[in-house]
């Protein structure tokens, strides 16, 4: 697989063009995004992981086999982002997820330790509402024992049941698992997002 970065942007004008599919990636500053990002693609450094969470302040573009865009969101949710910089990000990745026109999925990552938040419930009811397709990927699933895994997807999918049980994919950067679910994911929204209107 190729991948690479192209570039940074914090304004639409600035953003890259719009004649490739685009599958955004969002979620809290610790969640996991840049390394699931990384493990996709199979590049352990192309988007940038810190241990230091809210990092990436800009949007991040990088082009796939030439023929995909992944978008890499800043994070949010995280307490040691200044607020001036947090409450920067709110219009700059409302925008984006509002007019981006290529934008045919949002992966949204969140710990499968952790409830999901009502920030998160109401990020995907936004989503939903400008016919936005989501997928909610719970990552660190190697950090928890099968049956603590099986008891957080429960009540995970309970909070979620309002989205398709193929829009839930459990995750874990170490192992691998789930890898190949997120792509096939990906694949069938992008090809019914670029499959032509009938006439």
């Amino acid at each position: 697989m190729k991948a690479e970065f192209v570039k940074s942007a914090a304004r639409p004008d600035h953003f890259t063009g719009e004649d490739l599919p685009e599958v955004a990636f969002v979620g809290r500053s610790n969640s996991g995004k840049s390394t699931l990002i990384n493990a996709l693609t199979g590049q352990k450094r192309l988007a940038k992981a810190s241990n230091s969470p809210g990092r990436t302040q800009l949007i991040q573009f990088f082009l796939i086999n030439g023929s995909l865009s992944f978008a890499d969101l800043p994070g949010y949710g995280y307490a040691k982002v200044p607020e001036s910089i947090r409450s920067s990000w709110r219009p700059m990745i409302e925008t984006y997820l509002r007019v981006r026109a290529n934008l045919c999925l949002v992966v949204l990552v969140a710990d499968i330790r952790r409830d999901i938040t009502n920030d998160e419930l109401l990020l995907i009811d936004w989503l939903t509402q400008y016919e936005r397709a989501v997928l909610v990927v719970l990552s660190k699933t190697d950090k928890l024992s099968a049956n603590e895994q099986a008891l957080r997807m429960k009540k995970i999918r309970k909070a979620l049941s309002f989205l398709p049980p193929e829009r839930i994919c459990p995750y874990s950067a170490k192992t691998g698992k789930g890898r190949e679910q997120i792509w096939q994911s990906i694949g069938g929204i992008v090809q019914d997002f670029t499959k032509p209107a009938e006439e």
